[in-house]
C-alpha cells in the first residue's frame, strides 16, 4: 500500500515540477515563442490548476458543504487574516481564468491590482485541446508559481492549526 502524500509534500512536488517545466522559457531570445516554449507555458498553467484543485479537494473537509474558496476567504477575513484572504482569492480567480477563460473571474481580476499579469485579451493561438485562448493570466511572471504555492501552504497551515491537527 502506498503512503498518501501530505498537502505540503504535494505543493513542494508541484513547485519542483513547475521549475523544471519553466526551463525552456529561459531560452527565450526572440519575441516569438517556440512550440516548446508554448507547450511549457501550457504545462505550467495546467500544473497551477492541478495543485489548486488538489488543495481544494484535500482541504474541503474543513467546511461542511458549499464553495470551498468562498468559505475559506470568509473564514480568513473573519479571523483578521486579510492579506492571506486577498492573496488566496486572487489565485482562486486566476485559476478560474486559466480553466475557463474570460468571464466574471477575469473581469474581477482586471479590476484589482494583482501580483501577476492579467491580460485583457489574447491575440495568440487558440489551444487545440480546449478550443479557448490560453494565456489570459501570465504564469511566466517570475514568482507566480512560487507565490501560489506559498499562499496555499499558508492557507493549509491556517486551516490545520485552526482544527488542531
Amino acid at each position: 500500500m502506498e503512503d498518501v502524500q501530505s498537502v505540503p509534500e504535494l505543493i513542494a512536488a508541484a513547485q519542483i515540477s513547475a521549475k523544471a517545466l519553466a526551463e525552456p522559457l529561459s531560452d527565450s531570445a526572440d519575441q516569438e515563442r517556440s512550440d516548446a516554449q508554448r507547450a511549457a507555458v501550457r504545462a505550467i498553467e495546467l500544473a497551477a490548476i492541478d495543485i489548486f484543485s488538489v488543495f481544494e479537494a484535500r482541504m474541503q473537509h474543513h467546511f461542511r458543504r458549499g464553495p470551498f474558496a468562498r468559505k475559506l476567504k470568509a473564514l480568513l477575513l473573519e479571523c483578521k487574516r486579510d492579506d492571506l484572504a486577498k492573496r488566496f482569492h486572487r489565485y482562486y480567480l486566476a485559476i478560474n481564468v486559466l480553466k475557463h477563460g474570460k468571464g466574471s473571474s477575469h473581469r474581477e481580476l482586471l479590476k484589482a491590482p494583482a501580483e501577476f499579469r492579467v491580460l485583457t485579451s489574447n491575440d495568440g493561438p487558440v489551444d487545440d485541446e480546449t478550443q479557448r485562448p490560453a494565456a489570459l493570466v501570465d504564469v511566466t511572471v517570475p514568482g507566480f508559481f512560487d507565490a501560489l504555492c506559498d499562499t496555499l501552504l499558508e492557507a493549509h497551515q491556517f486551516l490545520e492549526k485552526r482544527s488542531g491537527t
